[in-house]
């Protein structure tokens, strides 16, 4: 990209789970050890939720019938019974089995059947799959595409356990017309990335928050020597650049990106809002104070820029909760941005 420089972009696992590439991998390293070693093990998914539902779509985990685990479909009793009946499954079954299973459960002891014995008033829908040797290589794919930080299809069905490379369109598609035909895709990797303008005190502490989202975090600076650029052991990606007008070239609109601007001062900041004034985000927030943020809007006004554009940006930045350290600062952020992520959930 010509004149941005990289730096810094390798994060060492030693520094624990935290800082893993991405959480999910443990769970697909579990199923992968079990097969080398021929212990049976279990694929547990949730295949669709709806309502006030512990486990989200896309929640996974494994039991093998040595008991080892990993993953979550949403924790409580709910998990608790579906762990049990998993090793139950397993006990009764040895390697035999593949066949996939699909049990809806309803979170509210009024409903007819398949009460979860919750009582939050959602739904799930959960994949029980004894993986077999033949799902191995399409499992390891997806634990190298995740490692390299790349997207792919998991596509799970009657047949067990595929993967691709190629990116769907959607985040979850779900078909299902009866228990011996459906189709469940997925978009493995990360699903939202999050794009940071400043490397400061608060970029760093956002950027550690963040990165136990599972957020693709990347982070833009003017100054390659920064000490809290240097110390960030949570961005995926540190870019320096000449100028932040670069980020025009450098940053592109999508449903899936989070643009945070928390640069040194408000010179650098009405840069880098220009730069990306007439680009579309999931979220655009601006980080400063009310009076200086209004005083560079009115400018704006004044020069005859778009209104539209101008009403995409949240500012100032963050829920009102009257943050003063960096670290309460992310806090207040990570929250405005989860609420417009899980918006329409």
């Amino acid at each position: 990209m010509g004149a941005v420089n990289y730096f810094c972009t390798t994060i060492p696992e030693e520094k624990g789970l935290f800082f893993l590439k991405m959480k999910n991998i443990t769970t697909w390293k579990l199923i992968a050890r079990s097969l080398e070693k021929k212990i049976p093990v279990m694929l547990l998914y949730v295949l669709e939720s709806a309502g006030s539902s512990p486990g989200r779509q896309g929640f996974f985990m494994a039991v093998n019938e040595k008991e080892a685990m990993e993953g979550s479909i949403g924790e409580g009793i709910m998990e608790h019974k579906f762990v049990e009946m998993a090793k139950e499954q397993l006990r009764a079954m040895g390697s035999e089995s593949g066949v996939a299973n699909i049990k809806k459960q309803f979170h509210d002891k009024s409903a007819a059947k398949n009460q979860s014995g919750m009582i939050c008033s959602g739904e799930q829908t959960i994949l029980l799959y004894q993986v077999q040797k033949k799902d191995e290589a399409h499992i390891k794919n997806i634990i190298v595409s995740s490692e390299q930080y790349k997207n792919g299809t998991l596509i799970l069905s009657p047949e067990g356990i595929q993967f691709t490379d190629s990116v769907p369109e959607k985040k979850f598609d779900f078909i299902f017309q009866s228990k011996q035909d459906w189709i469940y895709k997925e978009k493995t990797g990360y699903k939202n990335q999050l794009l940071i303008i400043g490397g400061g005190h608060c970029a760093l502490a956002f950027s550690r928050l963040m990165r136990s989202m599972d957020f693709y975090i990347i982070v833009y600076d003017e100054r390659e020597d920064l000490k809290t650029i240097i110390e960030n052991d949570a961005a995926h990606e540190k870019h320096v650049v000449n100028n932040y007008k670069m980020l025009s070239k450098l940053i592109s609109p999508g449903e899936n990106n989070y643009v945070v601007i928390m640069t040194f001062g408000y010179r650098s900041d009405d840069i880098a809002v220009r730069s990306l004034l007439d680009k579309e985000f999931k979220y655009f927030g601006l980080l400063g104070s009310k009076y200086k943020i209004e005083k560079m809007f009115d400018g704006y006004r004044k020069e005859g820029i778009k209104e539209e554009w101008l009403q995409r940006i949240h500012m100032p930045i963050g829920l009102a909760i009257k943050s003063q350290t960096p670290e309460e600062i992310a806090v207040s952020i990570a929250a405005e941005i989860i609420q417009v992520k899980n918006k329409d959930l």
